[in-house]
């Protein structure tokens, strides 16, 4: 090695050892600083107006259990047609099986059966007395989707060929993790879904000048990882405290490689819609098969509000593109009496 290429090696691993430094100063600083503060705001309830909806007459009223001993609610809705398919709903934090009707109408219309439950500590499963849910995604969560696509795996008319699903908001963000690594589940499509990442990074960007006032052009220049770390930070603490593990969806979306359709409110205020743009760009799924539809004067879930016609329009056009089939190969049992519910355990 010549003198001047040693030289260079040297000055260039100084320089880079300084910046570590730098770096690893400033995160414990800001941690000890702040993390306190970010704990707070990440576990902080935003005020949703939640839909709920009534029980349908002639659905079949459903309960299962999760594998750790809980018993969920649903709801099994058969389509108005021959039978095209099956959808898993999961409904928004807070809300409840039955809001499924007002977002499925058109779909239940064209021959699709609608699945849809209740999480714990939400509407009438069981109630986790461990568990305190938040908004953000956790592997409870997780596994109580998984223990609704395994209900719907054992039931008599279950069909050979999978189902898709779709979610609003929350709903919609547990079930892209478990359709990424579940075959069965052959397509999405989500209303206001977001991630943990996505979200925190923009939003503490924006408002770290509430407690750090001074050095404006120091704040712009410091890089989204630099949030992240310390956004990270504050998730792991918050789980160690509620004795959960908040799901990373952006790395899962890196894997998901199927049809996807995202709906999002162009003037949501909650997750604006750069943050479910950045999201969108994290699935693995060819251009071809996925879409991000951003509904103009839309506020967060409100796109069906605003759009109700091309939103079931769009929805239906997707689950015939990549999901309907010509009569499945489930065996349909005899429908319940209309005008009650029929009671089936799982």
């Amino acid at each position: 090695m010549s003198d001047l290429a040693q030289w260079v090696f040297i000055v260039g691993g100084s320089i880079s050892a300084v910046f570590l430094t730098v770096v690893v100063v400033a995160q414990a600083y800001y941690r000890f600083r702040y993390l306190d503060q970010v704990v707070r705001i990440f576990e902080e309830k935003p005020l949703f107006i939640v839909p709920k909806g009534k029980p349908v007459p002639g659905a079949e009223d459903v309960h299962f259990p999760t594998p750790d001993g809980f018993t969920l609610r649903g709801c099994y809705l058969r389509g108005h047609r021959p039978r095209r398919g099956v959808i898993l709903f999961g409904p928004e934090f807070g809300s409840n099986r039955w809001a499924c009707l007002q977002y499925t109408s058109a779909l239940l219309d064209a021959g699709y059966d609608v699945f849809s439950f209740e999480p714990r500590n939400q509407g009438e499963s069981d109630t986790d007395p461990a568990y305190r849910p938040l908004q953000w995604v956790t592997d409870r969560d997780q596994n109580d989707l998984r223990a609704a696509v395994a209900y719907l795996k054992k039931r008599k008319d279950a069909p050979a060929a999978g189902v898709g699903l779709f979610g609003i908001s929350k709903g919609g963000s547990v079930g892209l993790l478990a359709a990424a690594g579940d075959p069965w589940v052959r397509c999405v499509a989500t209303d206001g879904a977001y991630a943990t990442y996505t979200t925190m990074v923009p939003y503490m960007r924006k408002w770290v000048h509430l407690y750090i006032k001074s050095a404006k052009r120091l704040r712009a220049a410091i890089p989204d990882w630099f949030y992240g770390l310390i956004g990270l930070a504050a998730v792991r603490t918050a789980a160690g405290r509620r004795g959960v593990t908040f799901l990373n969806l952006e790395r899962a979306l890196s894997r998901y490689r199927k049809p996807l359709l995202m709906i999002h409110g162009q003037a949501d205020t909650y997750i604006k819609p750069e943050m479910a743009q950045a999201l969108f760009d994290r699935a693995a799924t060819p251009d071809a098969a996925k879409e991000l539809w951003l509904v103009d004067k839309a506020k967060h879930n409100q796109a069906l509000a605003v759009a109700a016609a091309d939103y079931h329009r769009k929805l239906t056009a997707f689950f015939d593109a990549h999901l309907a089939a010509d009569g499945d190969s489930g065996v349909l049992p005899p429908a319940p009496p209309s005008g009650r519910l029929a009671k089936v355990a799982g």
